[in-house]
């Protein structure tokens, strides 16, 4: 017995060495944005990585995430088969260096435009081959730190955003094979441009409907361009003779458009040339001498319309030249004798004259015959007779049985066009086991198959990975194969060009690990069976515990259910039931909150702290906890419940419960992204308030209100309607929010209620003030303020000054916008139109008339300002903008406090899973 006391209290140690170490790991959690974000991540993806249920994404060692000092650098997830839209909680990342979600079909609908300009830090935007649509966004020019931006093969429409070209460190630009149109972009005196891109390397805008000229504005000598793709589009006009500029030139494709006009000598500048493509336009006048272009090793200049010819003589300069394809050019006479010289060369010249006459020496068959545009070359494998797979297993070619990762490798401009030689694939294959060796990725071997040109002029090559050490890949092996392939870290052999890789999603990741299969030693079954005891013993106190816990728990509840069973009565009284409103254990708070962690502690005031938490639901909430074992306040604590648990309306903030234990008093709200009113017009929240959106912030907390005062049985005022009570959710859309200090109104009390005074100084109804009789048209005046406030920006009170005063006398109803120019905020849009200004300052000033009597009641202010909603052209029933475009991140408040906290990015998600 002793020495299982030993053991036991060896096992116990052992534990709190475990604890002690897990408390360790956990000193240092995902940031709370950043947490939020991904676990809403979480909840709308489907096919994510299974370590994901872990609660925290840093300490969990989410796959695909890269933590450093508790905030996220990187995620990486391609070929995951991920499925859902990416939401605007990716601006809450605003440490974030790395995004590629390539090669996920599933990932659809279009880029948060916010939340993408709120990723500062982003030098990796990498997005090839999903299913993203709508416009790229602007916001993408305010990426300072952006080098490598790849929005390939999605379904973008809309035009090039010109804000790209603030991009001074871009270096890869690619943006082919989308639904774009309109012309290319170049810089004016007022916006920018393509042309300002001076250390780019890579244009590639090949496979979409541009329109429009190639402006000669777009090149210039101090450009670094090396690939210039704009094939496979609806480009017209000439070609710019500027384009001989660009000196580092090595692969230019214009083919596949509508140009038209002669080819510009100034080609023959572009001495590194290596692939110049411009079939397949409305070319004319005579065959273009390109004498100057040396290095050249594949030209295409068919199906255009030169002027009839004999096969020009400078072709036969040209040394390097491996492939000359002029199709259809109007060529005729004989072939030259010296092109029968060049063994490497493969000549084109099906459908021209020359195929049709019979003068050479040599027939010109090999010539005028079609090119085959697929081989059925694959990698050599080993002997591998004796070897036999699984019918789904691949066998590899060192002649191991595995599941390959698979995708395809898309060659834009590869400078051969002889499909069967095969070395050039086995430099291919040696230089992907290279690159794959050198990033110490777990491959063993690499396949090649089924070479063929496609329509565009591509070559495609079926590409299979193969595991090392394993039959399956684990899913980082999968998303860092990925991530080399999707971020040009390969890089070909020259004469394949440029590239792009398509992943196939992988099905076959590796579980884990099964128990060994190798005998047990005897320690070991000693080892285990003492163990067992422990875990007996161990669990048998823990079943104690949890008995003990539950009993204590149930008195709990049922103590604070009579606490509050005072408030349930019967709905014909004036207190309401509570309804909807869910009672939480201090338990459940504290563990949602980490334990009411700092980390999760976003504001305080004097009643105490706010926390983030989420609920074991998914749902994000913010929860206002007061000081511990304190219990002042109480009415209002009281009150808020008893309001929001009865009240429910889009215009109200809504509750989620409340905890009233061990002498704690928390109140449970739905987290609101976008912060308080007051923070807009600041300016520290981010969101731009334009003239539309602040008459829709208008009329949404006229509606609230008006629910309150009209709609509620009975009747609520609220008694501190402001700014900073008003919140702002993900589309704009206004909430009324802290009912601590309401008053409900009895059918006793229909004209006024007698109470001591309570609310904010320059919101404060001076009526009320004076007589402490308090009414519905309190809330009114104070509404007044707050739609002056909302066209101003300015407090109410400041410096001996209050806003209704200085607006009441400043008024010249002759002058434009009752010349009240100096006092409105700026950011309103001075410099547009502000359709129905005069009508809504004319309400203003109803509202804050000096008698309650005067002021009109609050259903009668929300049918005006729809009037003037309707009369700027704007739908009063619409639901509000979204903050897309309008967020610029930065330091904030918690709408639930007064106290800053620190909020970089845009709206932090709804719903996430348990941190």
């Amino acid at each position: 017995m002793d020495e299982i006391r030993i053991k036991f209290k060896a096992c116990l140690l052992l534990v709190v060495l475990i604890q002690i170490s897990s408390a360790a790991a956990q000193q240092a959690p995902t940031d709370p944005n950043d947490a939020a974000a991904l676990n809403s991540f979480k909840l709308m993806w489907k096919n994510r990585p299974p370590n994901w249920e872990n609660s925290d994404p840093c300490v969990g060692g989410w796959v695909g995430v890269t933590c450093n000092n508790s905030q996220v650098i990187s995620i990486k997830l391609s070929s995951m088969g991920l499925e859902g839209q990416l939401s605007g909680d990716i601006g809450a990342l605003t440490e974030l260096q790395t995004l590629d979600l390539s090669y996920n079909r599933g990932l659809n609908g279009p880029l948060p435009a916010e939340a993408i300009g709120s990723l500062k830090k982003l030098s990796n935007l990498i997005l090839v081959g999903c299913s993203f649509s709508g416009r790229i966004p602007s916001t993408i020019g305010d990426l300072e730190e952006l080098v490598f931006l790849s929005l390939n093969s999605n379904s973008f429409t809309g035009e090039i955003p010109p804000s790209i070209g603030k991009l001074s460190k871009l270096y890869w630009l690619d943006i082919a094979d989308n639904k774009l149109s309109g012309t290319i972009p170049v810089s004016s005196s007022s916006t920018p441009g393509l042309d300002m891109l001076l250390h780019a390397k890579h244009f590639h805008f090949g496979k979409n409907q541009l329109s429009g000229t190639i402006p000669p504005q777009l090149f210039s000598s101090n450009m670094s361009l090396i690939h210039l793709l704009f094939d496979n589009n609806r480009l017209s006009g000439s070609i710019p003779s500027t384009l001989g500029l660009l000196e580092k030139l090595e692969v230019l494709r214009l083919d596949r458009n509508l140009l038209s006009g002669s080819v510009p000598s100034d080609l023959n500048n572009l001495k590194n040339i290596g692939d110049l493509h411009l079939s397949n336009n409305l070319l004319k006048g005579p065959m273009p001498n390109l004498t100057g272009v040396d290095s050249i090793t594949y030209l295409d200049l068919s199906n255009n319309s030169f002027t009839t010819s004999d096969i020009p003589q400078w072709i036969l300069t040209l040394q390097s030249l491996t492939t000359l394809v002029m199709e259809n050019t109007q060529l005729e006479g004989p072939l030259p004798q010296a092109l029968f010289g060049i063994p490497q060369l493969q000549t084109l010249l099906k459908d021209n004259p020359i195929c049709h006459e019979s003068v050479y020496d040599q027939p010109p068959a090999p010539y005028c015959t079609p090119q085959r545009y697929t081989s059925s070359y694959s990698t050599k494998a080993e002997n591998c007779t004796a070897v036999s797979c699984l019918s789904d297993q691949k066998l590899s070619p060192t002649c191991k049985c595995s599941y390959p990762y698979k995708g395809i490798l898309y060659f834009r401009s590869p400078s051969f066009s002889d499909l069967f030689n095969t070395s050039y694939y086995g430099s291919l294959e040696n230089k992907l086991k290279e690159t794959f060796q050198n990033c110490a990725l777990p491959v063993d071997s690499v396949s090649l198959s089924s070479p063929r040109k496609d329509s565009d002029n591509y070559l495609d090559l079926d590409l299979e990975v193969f595991p090392y050490g394993a039959e399956r890949f684990n899913q980082s092996g999968v998303l860092n194969i990925g991530f080399v392939l999707s971020n040009q870290t390969f890089k070909p052999p020259q004469i394949f060009g440029p590239f792009f890789f398509m992943g196939s999603p992988y099905e076959f990741f590796l579980e884990s690990s099964s128990s060994s299969k190798n005998s047990v030693s005897l320690g070991v079954v000693i080892g285990a069976a003492v163990g067992g005891l422990v875990l007996l013993l161990a669990l048998l106190f823990a079943g104690y515990l949890a008995f003990y816990q539950k009993k204590r728990a149930d008195r709990v509840i049922e103590q604070n259910n009579k606490s509050f069973s005072s408030w349930d009565h019967n709905s014909s009284g004036n207190i309401p039931q509570l309804k909807g409103a869910r009672w939480f254990s201090f338990e459940e708070l504290n563990k949602c909150t980490n334990n009411f962690s700092e980390a999760n502690a976003i504001g305080s005031g004097g009643y105490g702290k706010v926390y983030r938490g989420i609920l074991s639901s998914g749902q994000l909430v913010a929860i206002k906890r007061a000081q511990q074992g304190s219990m002042q306040g109480g009415v209002e604590f009281k009150t808020e419940i008893e309001l929001l648990s009865r009240v429910h309306h889009r215009n109200l903030v809504g509750l989620v419960g409340f905890c009233f234990q061990q002498r704690e008093q928390m109140l449970v709200y739905e987290y609101i992204p976008n912060g308080t009113l007051k923070e807009s017009l600041s300016g520290k929240s981010g969101v731009r308030l334009d003239w539309a959106r602040r008459l829709r912030v208008a009329l949404g907390s006229a509606r609230g209100l008006a629910y309150l005062h009209e709609h509620a049985n009975p009747s609520i005022i609220h008694r501190d309607i402001k700014s900073t009570n008003i919140l702002l959710d993900d589309r704009l859309n206004a909430k009324v929010a802290d009912f601590g200090l309401s008053k409900l109104m009895g059918d006793t009390e229909k004209d006024h209620i007698t109470t001591q005074v309570k609310g904010t100084m320059g919101y404060l109804d001076p009526e009320y003030y004076m007589s402490q009789m308090l009414t519905e048209k309190s809330d009114v005046y104070s509404f007044g303020v707050l739609l002056l406030e909302l066209i101003t920006a300015k407090k109410p009170l400041e410096r001996g000054k209050h806003i209704v005063r200085e607006v009441r006398i400043s008024i010249d109803k002759t002058k434009d916008l009752y010349g009240l120019h100096q006092l409105l905020d700026p950011a309103i849009g001075l410099g547009t139109s502000l359709k129905g200004f005069e009508k809504y300052v004319d309400l203003a000033m109803s509202c804050t008339e000096e008698t309650g009597a005067d002021r009109p009641i609050m259903s009668e202010v929300v049918k005006e300002i729809e009037n003037i909603m309707q009369f700027a052209g704007l739908n009063p029933n619409a639901d509000s903008a979204s903050t897309s475009g309008s967020h610029s991140g930065g330091h904030s408040k918690h709408p639930y406090n007064n106290e800053s906290f620190d909020f970089s990015g845009t709206c932090p998600p709804h719903k996430v899973e348990p941190q």
